[in-house]
């Protein structure tokens, strides 16, 4: 697989949950390589939209080649597609797809910093344009802050003496080359109620994650929005002041086929979530 090469994942399956309307508005919050994008845009008619968002700079010049009027792309965080909306004047959407991961093209790039199989520069930022590197970060941040990237993002039990041996390195010698940094935890948390609010009514959220921390969060954010949590027996609440379902889950959650795996072994822990707004 060339550095440049990228299979969307569950590509027929996120698509067709999206139930696309050929006059419909859609946002791929993540366009990546744009596998995604290149089918809703097959499915729209000449009326039909698609926005779409990334932040990874080389993503934006893959997509530079995509011309078509019934499509935009945006330089941004896919936790700023609200107010890529305000911009565009956009109030509602039929669709939002966020596809949560790294692609081929971010992992086979050893400048990227985004794999152990490259000696490499310790990059690791999604934009290449903003923020610091994670050798940066390692530079400068204390050991309980780097435990705590460690143990929240990698689920890693021994985060502790990881990072304890993190810092008795880098007083040695530094760290700076590959052997989580963009904040998707907390973007993904305050994203998806804004997904829902943008939904039109009959609107649907598709959302594919390859971590078992992103999938949690979406996990429970539909869960809650399909049956809200409500006040304890006894507690005077009128009917009417009761929390209310915002959605309904479509589905249940969908994986790669065995098919798929084996062509792309990479997909093998993702999973797809739909919802559909009342």
């Amino acid at each position: 697989m060339s550095a440049d090469s990228h299979v969307s994942v569950l590509l027929a399956e996120a698509v067709a949950a999206l139930a696309i309307k050929p006059a419909g508005i859609y946002v791929d919050a993540t366009f990546g390589r744009g596998g995604h994008a290149r089918a809703i845009l097959e499915l729209l008619g000449p009326d039909g939209r698609l926005i779409a968002l990334d932040r990874d700079p080389a993503a934006i010049a893959a997509g530079a080649s995509l011309a078509d009027s019934r499509f935009s792309l945006v330089h941004a965080a896919f936790s700023e597609f609200d107010g890529v909306l305000d911009t565009l004047g956009v109030a509602q959407v039929d669709g939002v797809l966020l596809d949560i991961g790294v692609s081929s093209p971010q992992l086979n790039t050893p400048e990227r910093g985004m794999s152990f199989r490259f000696d490499a520069p310790l990059d690791m930022r999604m934009d290449t344009t903003q923020g610091e590197t994670a050798a940066e970060f390692l530079a400068r941040a204390s050991q309980s802050d780097i435990e705590k990237v460690i143990r929240d993002y990698g689920e890693e039990r021994f985060a502790h003496a990881i990072a304890k041996a993190l810092v008795a390195a880098r007083s040695e010698h530094g760290i700076s080359r590959t052997g989580q940094l963009n904040r998707e935890l907390e973007e993904l948390s305050l994203t998806l109620p804004r997904a829902v609010e943008r939904l039109a009514p009959g609107g649907r959220l598709a959302v594919i994650c390859f971590h078992s921390l992103e999938d949690r969060i979406v996990k429970r954010f539909l869960r809650d929005a399909a049956n809200p949590p409500q006040p304890p027996k006894g507690v005077p609440v009128r009917a009417v002041d009761l929390p209310q379902p915002v959605v309904r889950l479509v589905g249940k959650a969908m994986f790669p086929s065995a098919a798929e795996i084996a062509a792309n072994p990479r997909c093998r822990s993702a999973v797809l979530r739909v919802a559909e707004k009342f």
